[in-house]
């Protein structure tokens, strides 16, 4: 690998904990603005909903403006997107009648940001000259894991020292890594998968049966990660009865932690493990760990198979592309557009189907955790049904 290329890795490392900032950082002001600006809660759900929508939209577009734009241009502005976000949430809210519209509108800008290197950060080092893709991959994608443990224990960190009071501040100093990582993708080499206008369709894609339980593959890969990572600090809460700053450290940070040891591991020895046989016994794992969390009567044992749900579903999203770019070569931006569109669709979809369950179980979270096992269970099932379809397409090219 030349230099040149590491500054590209460089880049798309830090996009991705650029997006890790994005997801983060305001779900630990919602209190502040509902003190602060008076939002009730119901209307501050809005920010998450607002956010898991705009990356769905901006997924979906990339499969068609991406090729005619150029990465390059679309990089640059993912970040440039995502720093006036970030600046525009310290400032939008005392601009408007209704602060919500405010901090609404900077959720949108940086979602766009963080929707574009979610897209493009996985083909840019797909397209990069250097063997084991797949650990690479992996690799990338836990830049995201550690960001969001970044974003959690600085930002706890600096509200101790400053006062939350000061999170404005830190809003416009989330913002400079974006704005430096601007020159990065500016001068770096950026290669396309495929060449310029030989990549796939979506329509052709459509009709790949691979493709598709690729699809639900990721669905389930999303809806199983998030749906744990976002109700952990709960859980952790309502389970042992930690505070709010404990919940966030000993539910969704240790659950990062384990999710980005998980992506590392299999970065750092993907050339001597099956990613598939990887994959599966993962989702085994996944689905004990979710057991765990709902049947358990150990509050503890609950709270680990929480933490440990992390590492199971490491590598399922960074994976599942990667087994993708194998079997499907020239793919091209709207296969990797439609794989994140539907990990952010079981994303949004998954944590919204918990909640209602444990809402209509007078609050019960474990309830609502029981019906989450539906994720890895499909997701096991999903692995083996591509395990068979590989077995089969082998047979066919040693047959021809």
């Amino acid at each position: 690998m030349t230099k040149n290329y590491k500054k590209t890795l460089t880049a798309c490392y830090l996009g991705f904990i650029t997006q890790a900032i994005a997801a983060n950082f305001a779900p630990l002001l919602f209190l502040k603005f509902h003190m602060d600006y008076s939002i009730p809660l119901g209307r501050i759900a809005l920010i998450s909903t607002v956010f898991f929508l705009t990356q769905l939209i901006v997924d979906v577009l990339c499969s068609y403006f991406a090729d005619r734009i150029g990465y390059r241009r679309c990089v640059v502005a993912s970040e440039l997107c995502s720093a006036v976000g970030l600046i525009g949430l310290a400032f939008l809210p005392d601009l408007f009648p209704d602060p919500l519209t405010g901090i609404l509108l900077s959720v949108i800008v940086y979602a766009i940001g963080s929707g574009l290197i979610e897209v493009l950060g996985s083909p840019i080092v797909e397209a990069c000259p250097f063997d084991h893709k797949e650990a690479a991959m992996s690799l990338l994608h836990s830049f995201y894991c550690w960001g969001s443990v970044g974003v959690i224990l600085l930002s706890t960190l600096f509200f101790a020292v400053f006062g939350i009071h000061s999170w404005k501040w830190l809003a416009c100093i989330w913002a400079v890594l974006p704005l430096y990582n601007i020159y990065n993708f500016a001068t770096c080499p950026i290669e396309h998968p495929v060449d310029e206008g030989k990549g796939m369709k979506v329509g052709d894609l459509l009709k790949v049966p691979f493709f598709w339980i690729s699809i639900v593959l990721m669905v389930c890969a999303g809806a199983s990660e998030l749906s744990m990572a976002q109700w952990a600090s709960a859980y952790a809460e309502s389970a042992l009865g930690l505070s709010k700053a404990m919940g966030d450290l000993a539910g969704p940070c240790l659950f990062a932690i384990t999710m980005g040891i998980s992506r590392v591991i299999f970065g750092k020895f993907g050339d001597r493990l099956d990613l598939m046989k990887f994959m599966i016994g993962s989702g085994a794992l996944c689905l004990i760990c979710y057991i765990a969390a709902s049947l358990s009567g150990n509050p503890v044992v609950g709270l680990i198979g929480c933490v440990l749900c992390g590492f199971s579903v490491g590598i399922m999203w960074p994976g599942t592309i990667s087994i993708c770019s194998g079997r499907l070569p020239g793919g091209g931006t709207a296969m990797f557009a439609l794989l994140a569109m539907a990990g952010d669709l079981g994303g949004a979809f998954g944590p919204g189907l918990v909640g209602n369950i444990t809402q209509h179980a007078d609050n019960d979270l474990r309830k609502g955790m029981l019906v989450g096992c539906l994720f890895p269970l499909v997701l096991i099932l999903s692995l083996f049904l591509l395990k068979s379809l590989r077995r089969e397409k082998s047979s066919e090219d040693t047959t021809a």
